[in-house]
């Protein structure tokens, strides 16, 4: 099996690393990944600069090839150009932070795994419940490359992928694998509005994480929050069909 690993944290984070080092006892792997941090990205695509792929090196090997554009660009680029076979499965990830709920709308690492979906190519986007460079990823990676050994023999729509959050916690404190469907959780949003040395003002956004399901461990929130490995198939097909239907009557 040939694998295509990607992330939004960028080439050099400890979570692609760890991601690599497990799928590599599952099949061939091609690093092609941001060459710096991408987070919230979301599907953003470069059209007005040129991209550039770059040999990158970890402990003096060549680890993959760094890209000067988003997630979805590794992905567009690597399998249209960069790589000689389409790969047979596209992993992204590991991302430092939950991709859950709404997240799933700007994440990065999503939209890396989403491209792929409309390439034909099956996806899986992997994530642990930590923003912590030292959070331990040994879990995440074990997961992740338990279910992408599998996936291909799952005959999932090919307008589907599988997103996976893993929560922080000690491996043997983790209860198992959950199928879940996305939460209603949302972020409440605002900007810190400051002044920078020049008197000139500029706004920072903060906001809070609201998780009204918290305790429902049929979601993708609840599951991690209660000590579980969430697994949710995510595809966009946006339109209301119901509304559609409403709309010829109306018309």
């Amino acid at each position: 099996m040939n694998i295509l690993i990607t992330n939004d944290d960028g080439i050099d984070s400890p979570g692609i690393l760890a991601l690599v080092q497990a799928l590599k006892n599952i099949g061939n792997v091609t690093v092609i990944a941001p060459d710096r941090q991408q987070s919230a990205v979301g599907h953003a695509l470069t059209v007005s600069a040129p991209l550039r792929a770059v040999p990158f090196q970890r402990d003096g090997d060549l680890f993959g090839f760094a890209i000067n554009g988003t997630p979805a660009d590794c992905v567009k680029l690597g399998v249209s150009t960069l790589l000689s076979t389409k790969p047979d499965l596209v992993v992204s990830g590991i991302n430092h932070g939950a991709n859950t709920a709404v997240n799933v709308m700007y994440s990065g690492t999503v939209s890396a795994a989403t491209e792929a979906m409309m390439i034909g190519i099956p996806a899986l986007a992997v994530s642990l419940t930590s923003f912590s460079l030292e959070a331990d990823m040994l879990a995440a990676a074990e997961y992740a490359a338990k279910v992408a050994g599998n996936m291909l023999n799952w005959d999932l729509p090919i307008d589907t992928i599988l997103n996976m959050n893993v929560p922080a916690i000690p491996k043997e404190e983790i209860k198992g694998m959950r199928i879940t469907r996305l939460s209603n959780s949302y972020w409440d949003d605002s900007y810190d509005s400051r002044k920078d040395p020049m008197g000139r003002e500029y706004h920072w956004i903060v906001g809070t994480y609201r998780v009204p399901e918290e305790a429902d461990i049929e979601t993708d929130d609840g599951a991690v929050r209660n000590g579980w490995v969430s697994l949710t198939p995510v595809h966009y097909d946006l339109t209301h069909r119901k509304i559609v239907e409403k709309l010829k009557g109306l018309l």
